[in-house]
């Protein structure tokens, strides 16, 4: 496939334009998973072209110059093929965070406490580094789901009332520590005054008997 040259921001020279507006099912509402998106498909095409398609709001724009029509064609039937795949493209952590307006702490939470599935995990590169990463990724439409029932507020409000009663239990228990203490040491002096009074014994006695003297 022969390079499309990438034209000046300045020019007027004429454009072939595509646009693919993204629907809801796919984007979920999410601008950081419209990128995600983007960043997959831009990963299919040929590196000369990548940065010729960009996101727009709301979907994708590919631009061209006109003499380009070739690469323009070829690209244009890879991104619409592409995209027929993109509803089904798991959820990444950080489009997830955004979907669903959570934290990091949050997702990580939910996760390891099965409220929020996996759908399994994704290995990556990262970018000009040898080290890679594993991370969780989740079902579009499960996510889709857990966002119409408001299934975010929901856990909110069980961890909330979760996190009052363990300070609960935990007051309790430190009451009943300081119960026990007390309790110890009252029958600790009790004990050292038992046994001062059994060390006394018969010293009357032992006095009158005038062995002291």
């Amino acid at each position: 496939m022969p390079k499309a040259k990438i034209k000046n921001k300045e020019s007027d020279d004429p454009e072939l334009i595509r646009e693919w507006p993204l629907p809801v099912a796919v984007t979920l509402g999410s601008a950081v998973r419209i990128k995600g998106i983007l960043q997959e498909i831009r990963s299919r095409l040929p590196t000369s072209v990548r940065k010729s398609l960009d996101m727009q709001s709301g979907g994708l724009i590919l631009v061209m110059p006109e003499t380009a029509k070739t690469v323009f064609r070829a690209t244009t039937s890879t991104v619409s093929i592409a995209l027929a795949d993109m509803a089904k493209l798991p959820v990444i952590p950080r489009e997830i965070e955004d979907i669903l307006a959570i934290t990091a702490s949050e997702r990580k939470r939910w996760l390891e406490d099965g409220r929020l599935p996996s759908a399994g995990t994704r290995t990556v590169r990262l970018q000009g580094r040898a080290r890679r990463i594993t991370f969780h990724v989740f079902d579009p439409r499960v996510v889709e789901d857990l966002l119409d029932r408001g299934a975010v507020d929901e856990w909110r409000e069980e961890d909330a009332a979760a996190k009052a009663e363990n300070r609960r239990r935990a007051a309790y228990q430190a009451k009943l520590t300081r119960s026990l203490k007390k309790q110890k040491k009252a029958k600790q002096v009790e004990q050292n005054a038992d046994d001062a009074l059994i060390g006394l014994f018969g010293w009357d006695e032992f006095g009158s008997d005038g062995l002291l003297r």
